[in-house]
């Protein structure tokens, strides 16, 4: 699904799923060493043309918008990049310390996030050519009359310009969102999203599983996404506003004097109209300099753009709303590998990612990647056979109560035995979707199968299964020595996504799947 792009020293990760951060970029006297979100993917085949029109060859390490931000606020990406290239610095503006870690800020595209609906759907809602607003759109929410996908705010740019697009236009404020407006909101919200029947950690990602699902009606995503659309999308354009994306290329204090002038060449490049036209051709973003006709694919309604909280305590009790009281709630399982290969530290490797989802990773990421209250969760360790799934559910109220039981649990995780990959992921599938939950399966195992059945009988066995448990993805977590190929094929089958621990962390990669429950 992604691309590698080792050639001209444009780095990127290899995973069949969302990209991944990369250590250690190659560097070099003519190499700009960039932290960016993985909405810039799009920009590469351009991007290698910089090293000969600009004299800048660009290193792209990838990751999440919050965990980006967490990284240049605290001063970890201090020496390992020159320059981040996120969708907007507006969350990571709101961080203490943020603004001392940044210099120059150059924008360089403009895509809206607005709702993309097949034609049928639109035309029956009456909304082709019609002024609409965010409030019809949640009351049609509400009303079943439509359904759609949107990525998940805690980890991705789109789906939180969405959630505070919608929160700042229903809630009638004059100016930036605060808490109480949050509060006053918060019934209005559970009304749209009421509606949402897919969820993702990037919009790339939430493209293709839309177009795998012809159960869903549209996507809440970029502009520039929904016109690259596999099948045609009528978009719509809420006439009280709207939240942008203006794609800041944006150079770090901590830069050496060598790499500041790289900046500027390669910021310069992209903003000369030749560029800037291949960019909106290419990419389906709006030019951000004039001199640039916009294309008529774009439309001629006027972007007003909706005010964004001004505090980063109100941002986060938005962002927490949503997951524990207004989305959709999660059926997360976890198929987790404890054969005898685990023994030593990675079963500790396997402790700590699990007792992280429990609120000890108390980063401004990890803060939403803990369970979430309302979620279900379902452990199912396994080595030469699966052994009995064991079931928590968070509430509402005082869920410190079974985050601390999922937390005991994890550190009681023993290793010994063979690996019955298959079999687990079955006893996996063959357990009930809960009604009004997102389901997903998480496989992590460290090894090839060695015990029951195999691949191809999983196969037969999950084709044959309902079609509501054959919707529910599976996101493999790739450690020590996991049969690639194989796990490869688990994810595709299943209409899910690989995630490489393998040269990283089971942290780094369990908070980031957390962004696809």
């Amino acid at each position: 699904m992604l691309l590698c792009a080792a050639a001209l020293l444009l780095t990127a990760a290899c995973a069949s799923g969302p990209a991944q951060s990369t250590d250690g970029p190659t560097d070099g006297p003519d190499v700009l060493r960039v932290l960016a979100g993985s909405e810039i993917k799009d920009l590469e085949p351009l991007l290698r043309r910089a090293g000969s029109e600009a004299g800048v060859k660009v290193a792209l390490t990838y990751t999440g918008t919050l965990d980006g931000a967490d990284q240049v606020a605290s001063g970890r990406a201090d020496g390992k990049a020159d320059a981040t290239w996120f969708s907007s610095n507006r969350y990571l503006s709101l961080l203490d310390g943020a603004q001392a870690k940044l210099s120059t800020q150059t924008k360089i595209m403009v895509s809206p996030v607005v709702l993309g609906l097949k034609p049928a759907k639109a035309a029956a809602l009456g909304w082709n050519g019609k002024p609409v607003t965010w409030a019809d759109i949640a009351k049609a929410a509400g009303d079943g009359r439509f359904s759609f996908g949107m990525t998940n705010p805690a980890s991705s740019n789109s789906g939180f310009s969405a959630l505070v697009g919608v929160a700042a236009a229903l809630s009638d404020a004059d100016g930036a969102l605060g808490a109480e407006q949050v509060a006053s909101v918060t019934p209005r919200l559970k009304e749209f999203f009421s509606a949402q029947r897919l969820t993702a950690g990037s919009s790339g990602w939430l493209a293709d599983a839309y177009a795998r699902d012809p159960s869903v009606d549209g996507m809440v995503n970029y502009e520039s996404v929904l016109l690259g659309a596999r099948e045609p999308l009528t978009l719509v354009y809420p006439g009280d506003g709207v939240v942008s994306a203006d794609y800041p290329l944006t150079l770090l204090a901590s830069a050496p004097e060598e790499k500041k002038v790289l900046y500027g060449k390669l910021a310069a490049w992209l903003r000369t109209p030749a560029v800037q036209k291949e960019i909106m051709t290419g990419t389906h973003r709006r030019p951000i300099t004039g001199g640039v006709p916009l294309d008529a694919r774009f439309g001629a309604a006027q972007l007003i753009e909706l005010p964004f909280p001004n505090r980063r305590s109100t941002a986060d009790e938005l962002i927490a709303t949503y997951l524990n009281q207004v989305r959709v709630p999660a059926q997360a399982t976890f198929v987790l590998d404890t054969s005898g290969s685990m023994k030593g530290g990675r079963i500790d490797a396997l402790r700590q990612a699990l007792v992280a989802l429990t609120g000890a990773d108390t980063s401004a990421s990890g803060a939403f990647t803990r369970f979430s209250e309302r979620e279900s969760v379902t452990m199912i360790p396994f080595s030469g056979a699966p052994r009995e799934p064991v079931p928590f559910t968070v509430p509402e109220r005082n869920p410190e109560t079974v985050l601390a039981a999922i937390r005991s649990f994890a550190e009681g995780l023993s290793a010994n035995g063979g690996t019955a990959i298959y079999d687990s992921l079955r006893t996996a599938y063959d357990r009930p979707v809960e009604s009004g939950h997102y389901g997903s399966i998480v496989l992590m195992t460290d090894g090839e199968n060695t015990d029951g059945s195999d691949y191809a009988d999983f196969e037969s066995h999950y084709r044959a299964l309902p079609e509501e448990k054959r919707r529910v993805p599976t996101f493999v977590v790739l450690f020590g020595d996991s049969d690639v190929e194989e796990m490869r094929q688990v994810a595709e089958l299943t209409g899910g996504a690989v995630f490489d621990a393998r040269e990283t962390s089971l942290t780094s990669a369990f908070k980031e799947i957390r962004g696809y429950q």
